[in-house]
């Protein structure tokens, strides 16, 4: 089923056009499970961020509270703490807890226990969750109000839509290191890894031509944020573009960025479908590297979708890397 195109009529507002847009969208990616729209009278983790800093000290407020301005705000990378100190030395147990409710609350009831695990065991060296740290940036009822928490495999963004026309708040990144730092060919225990095997069945249902196209050598490098910078380009990016595809190919990339949406929460899967729907299914590139093909199966574990106003790449040698930057289009 081929999501039809979306168009702004003028008789509604923004508002209404983009709450529209995104069901749309969401129907096409996601399915049913994010078909209907629930209208919800706030975002519960926006909430408890705004009364997690409504408990901050002053002493936490100067280690937490960064200017809306601060260029940390927007970094993102595999591995990394967005401050010094991590959340078991400057929050107290019940502030702790608000932290990881508000973690859970921007991931699916369907993989929010998936997406914990794998973040307390690719932390447990470090202390697990607790070894998080967290940043809040601006002020709450401001317009400009922002949390960040990072850690081992994990840069995650909770906004409010402060930033605007950004899905996700800006660029995140999640992985997995499962079994071991080097994963055996099928990735046993990968919480993420059933996106690859996605993947792979769309170019299983590629003919000769369209795997030439679409099959590279070298993938790109894992560069913080240039890893996922946006080239506005809608032709000429990396492997095949959807306009090259039959229907029945259309779909099964529909369901890869489907999977790829699922482990987050409702409002932010829907707003990243209605933003790389506008931005045009036709302009999407999807990408396979054999560079990196972990035991030589010819099960492709490195891949990436890009269109002018997204990336997502995933990395799975030798363990999951996941980035992904999603925009309203320009």
């Amino acid at each position: 089923m081929n999501t039809p195109h979306l168009l702004q009529p003028s008789s509604v507002s923004r508002r209404d056009f983009l709450a529209r847009s995104a069901q749309a969208a969401a129907a096409g990616f996601l399915g049913s499970a994010y078909a209907e729209s629930t209208p919800a009278a706030s975002l519960p983790s926006e909430t408890l961020v705004t009364q997690l800093y409504k408990t901050l000290d002053e002493k936490q407020k100067s280690i937490l509270c960064l200017p809306w301005s601060d260029p940390r705000r927007l970094k993102v990378d595999n591995n990394w703490h967005i401050i010094k100190q991590p959340i078991r030395d400057v929050l107290n147990a019940d502030q702790q807890a608000m932290v990881r409710e508000i973690f859970d609350k921007l991931h699916s009831d369907e993989y929010k226990k998936e997406v914990w695990t794998q973040f307390d065991h690719d932390n447990k060296g470090d202390g697990g969750f607790p070894s998080a740290s967290i940043a809040l940036f601006g002020e709450p009822g401001t317009g400009q109000f922002e949390f960040v928490l990072t850690g081992r495999h994990c840069t995650r963004r909770c906004d409010g839509d402060s930033e605007k026309g950004a899905a996700f708040g800006g660029p995140i990144f999640y992985g997995h290191a499962a079994g071991s730092f080097n994963e055996k060919p099928d990735h046993p225990g990968n919480v993420y890894w059933y996106q690859a095997k996605r993947a792979n069945e769309v170019f299983a249902a590629l003919d000769g031509k369209q795997r030439e196209a679409a099959l590279l050598g070298k993938s790109r490098q894992e560069r913080g944020n240039f890893t996922v910078e946006l080239s506005g380009k809608k032709s000429g990016l990396e492997g095949i573009r959807m306009s090259d595809l039959s229907s029945d190919q259309k779909d099964l990339v529909r369901k890869v960025i489907g999977d790829l949406l699922k482990p987050f929460r409702e409002h932010d899967a829907k707003e990243a479908a209605s933003y790389i729907e506008a931005g045009g299914f036709d302009n999407l590139h999807m990408a396979f590297f054999k560079d990196q093909d972990v035991g030589k199966d010819g099960v492709w574990d490195v891949w990436q979708i890009e269109g002018p106003n997204a990336v997502f790449y995933f990395r799975g040698d030798p363990h999951v890397h996941a980035w992904a930057h999603v925009r309203q289009p320009a």
